[in-house]
């Protein structure tokens, strides 16, 4: 296999989509005290604007680049500005996602399509703006974040449960790929459990109530910590550690014989009831307003 040792933060260039809010800003944060110059991406250019200030203040550099990941032009545009303005690129993280929850036989195929787009295509589309870039640098590291439920579905979120699942296969065969043409390349896969975000707040939902979030709920230093880690020294293939799903909620289902998974699974349905109704219509992947800040809304 074929590894590259990262440069020290304070030397890189860390290109993170989905950087307005939650985890993706959590980890810019970080590698900013660590002195990294950081390309902050996604849609909402004030929110970035409002990071980007906040890791100038941190003792990092930024650079902000208004992307909408589901669009191929974008991506690689947001890729040639990095090295336009700071000359290369050393890591990238593919952090940008999008949920809703419905069902299945229910859900409206445009909304389907635009959580794959973001989600799978996003993820694709970042990794191959990246590489040829990585490649001309000597090499660096490709950071793709999934989800404890890369591993284990669950009822209501199937969507994005399947899209993560795309992304999990996606990034070991594209590790594979690597590996057998020697591109000293590191690949790691970033599986959160439930997170203190508000990604679950900004979801859509057609339950006719707003979603919660499944028990126990983990700060979001945990998952941008991990992040960072993997920017910093040759990560394991997969950085998960449960972070934070160790015991209860979802990871707990996982080990179990699949029946006793999907009965224990099955209890989230309870998370609706008696949940307030609440941006019940809301549009899935709006761009997420400025001032949202890293917290889920844990109001009943």
């Amino acid at each position: 296999m074929s590894h590259f040792k990262p440069k020290p933060l304070g030397e890189q260039v860390v290109v993170i989509t989905g950087a307005s809010s939650g985890i993706g800003r959590k980890a810019a944060w970080m590698l900013a005290e660590k002195g990294a110059s950081v390309v902050l991406a996604a849609r909402n250019e004030a929110a970035l604007h409002e990071a980007a200030r906040q890791v100038t203040e941190r003792g990092g550099r930024a650079l902000v680049v208004p992307t909408d990941v589901s669009d191929k032009a974008q991506v690689e545009s947001l890729a040639a500005q990095a090295v336009a303005h700071y000359g290369r690129i050393d890591t990238w993280v593919n952090n940008a996602a999008v949920s809703m929850y419905a069902y299945l036989r229910t859900q409206p195929v445009e909304d389907i399509e635009r959580v794959f787009a973001v989600n799978v295509l996003g993820t694709i589309h970042g990794c191959r703006a990246a590489i040829p870039h990585l490649s001309q640098n000597g090499g660096g590291t490709l950071i793709n974040l999934g989800s404890i439920l890369s591993e284990r579905a669950i009822p209501l979120q199937g969507i994005y449960c399947a899209s993560k699942h795309a992304v999990k296969g996606f990034t070991e065969a594209l590790r594979m790929e690597l590996d057998h043409e020697k591109i000293p390349i590191n690949v790691t896969l970033v599986k959160p459990a439930v997170i203190d975000t508000p990604f679950y707040t900004q979801a859509k939902s057609l339950m006719g109530r707003r979603p919660r979030a499944v028990p126990p709920i983990y700060d979001v230093s945990v998952a941008a910590g991990a992040v960072v880690s993997a920017c910093e020294q040759v990560p394991p293939r997969d950085l998960c550690r449960r972070l934070g799903g160790g015991t209860g909620g979802v990871a707990a289902a996982i080990p179990v014989t699949p029946g006793h998974g999907d009965e224990a699974l099955g209890r989230l349905f309870r998370l609706f009831r008696g949940a307030t109704l609440r941006r019940a219509g809301r549009r899935p992947l709006e761009p997420v307003p400025p001032g949202t800040g890293d917290r889920f809304d844990h109001g009943q």
